[in-house]
């Protein structure tokens, strides 16, 4: 290992303790730099001066406070799965890896599990679930740290059952930095008498690099009781379901795929509702582009539900009705929850590809315009990529329990989630890929301005799947910025805490929020 320059003892602390290491620090001679400074998504690599890695609170809270004294820009990565460049920009001195900061305990002062952010998710559900039978309903993808997913929304295949991530945020502790340039940790709950409380708020899906460093969450349904790990969060599916079926896209007119479409958005029209029987249903509708060969389904039902598999057969049987085609059957089989959530089905990309994707969030089924614009890329004879797809997930049920301004999750009243997304491996691919997907999207959305803007139909887009094409009028001639469509009439809220909680702009990237009156570029710095 090459030491670099900035390899530092921890100081004392205000109160007299002193960091119990140093920060790990990484630099460009170091062998682990080619690795560190990158994330998932090898469209991007940084260039920062130094990767810091942390191990505590005390060593983040340090490593924020010389980074400000310094001048140096810094940003923060947990789990590393940005969709966009904002910890690898050209303008990126510090990086700041909270990778090892994992640890999953139970905290009885809070009454909540304590959840560090480097913490993937993938140990998230192990070790809830092995250690004290509990849950937290998350994302997918098993290697996403909690760090940037939670602060995000967080929300995946138990979902529709149980809600976001963000409706079991009890806390968050996290380094923040005053007017007068100084670094503390604080933290904020929900507690109605918490002074700090507008901070927890904002985490509740306000998204990630805007107010501080959070150095671990605490997690607590709403309607616990008692002190009992057992009973702070929900418990999870003794087992689930599992089925994939495809449709031959040799057989799939374009009059077939618009049925296929409406089919599925109609069955979501009319079983989202909090209190549905299917809210236990969870599925992924994948309609590739035709050089894959199919359109496939991925579908998820708790196997404790009266009659599920019989609803998981019915639903299947809905989104096909009226194609006169026979889709194939690739899986149906009942698996033990914990196993469930590794299944390929519903994982993330391979980290070693290059992928862009474009979020939306929908209300109502799809529109002609938008069946229209899809089955025209998707059957493009000019692109081709077995990869590029929409990704469609089912939204709803408990999800839309909540209230828009009960979190900073606005959208509370969809039923489908998805992306328009493409994954490549070869840097001269990038704009053929790029192209394609920016193309489907706007085409997609044309009546509103290349974007989905909130109306009867569609709900905005989803801010972990950050896209900065959004603040592009190449691409988005809406008149809505990129956050009218994350935050909607959150936005003014998030302002207020941005100023009270960051006033000198530190935590920044290129679609953090700002306060009002605040331009983008002086806030980027």
């Amino acid at each position: 290992m090459t030491a670099g320059p900035f390899v530092t003892a921890g100081p004392a602390f205000a109160d007299g303790t002193p960091a119990a290491d140093p920060l790990v620090d990484v630099t460009p001679t170091d062998a682990r730099y080619e690795d560190l400074r990158r994330g998932t998504n090898q469209r991007f690599t940084g260039s920062p001066q130094q990767v810091r890695v942390a191990t505590d609170a005390r060593q983040v809270l340090q490593a924020v406070q010389e980074a400000h004294d310094s001048g140096r820009r810094l940003v923060v990565r947990s789990g590393g799965h940005c969709y966009e460049n904002f910890t690898t920009s050209a303008d990126v001195d510090v990086v700041l890896d909270l990778s090892q900061m994992h640890d999953i305990s139970y905290d009885t002062g809070h009454r909540a599990f304590s959840v560090q952010p480097g913490a993937l998710l993938g140990q998230v559900y192990d070790q809830l679930y092995r250690r004290w039978g509990v849950y937290l309903p998350a994302g997918n993808c098993p290697t996403v740290g909690a760090g940037g997913h939670i602060q995000g929304g967080g929300y995946g295949s138990m979902s529709r059952r149980d809600g976001l991530a963000v409706d079991h945020l009890y806390g968050v502790e996290i380094v923040v930095v005053d007017a007068g340039g100084k670094a503390r940790l604080v933290t904020a709950t929900r507690e109605a008498s918490d002074p700090n409380r507008d901070l927890w708020w904002a985490h509740t899906g306000g998204g990630g690099g805007n107010f501080g460093v959070v150095t671990r969450y605490l997690l607590r349904s709403a309607n616990a009781t008692g002190s009992e790990p057992g009973n702070t969060l929900p418990t999870p599916p003794r087992s689930v379901w599992l089925s994939e079926v495809a449709w031959p896209w040799d057989k799939l007119t374009e009059d077939r795929f618009t049925r296929l479409m409406w089919n599925h958005g109609t069955w979501h029209e009319r079983n989202s509702a909090p209190d549905s029987a299917y809210r236990t249903l969870f599925s992924q509708l994948k309609p590739f582009h035709k050089s894959n060969g199919f359109v496939v389904l991925d579908s998820l039902i708790d196997a404790g539900t009266p009659g599920a598999e019989n609803m998981l057969e019915s639903y299947i049987q809905a989104v096909g009705a009226g194609l006169g085609i026979a889709p194939q059957r690739r899986q149906h089989r009942k698996v033990p929850w914990l196993h469930a959530v590794q299944w390929p089905g519903f994982t993330g990309p391979d980290p070693t590809v290059r992928f862009k994707g474009k979020s939306v969030y929908a209300r109502r089924t799809y529109t002609d315009t938008q069946v229209a614009a899809a089955y025209r890329h998707l059957t493009r004879d000019d692109y081709s990529n077995p990869t590029a797809l929409l990704m469609i997930a089912s939204y709803g049920g408990r999800l839309n329990a909540m209230a828009p301004d009960a979190t900073a999750v606005p959208q509370r009243d969809s039923i489908l989630k998805y992306q328009v997304v493409s994954m490549w491996n070869d840097a001269a691919d990038d704009a053929a890929n790029l192209a394609w997907v920016r193309e489907c999207y706007r085409d997609m959305f044309a009546d509103t301005g290349g974007v989905p803007v909130p109306n009867t139909t569609n709900d905005g887009c989803f801010i972990n799947y950050a896209d900065v094409d959004l603040d592009d009028t190449r691409w988005n001639s809406s008149g809505l910025s990129a956050h009218d469509l994350y935050y909607q009439g959150n936005l003014p809220r998030l302002q207020k805490i941005k100023a009270r909680w960051d006033p000198t702009g530190f935590f920044s990237h290129a679609q953090s929020i700002r306060p009002a009156g605040t331009s983008q570029k002086a806030h980027a710095r």
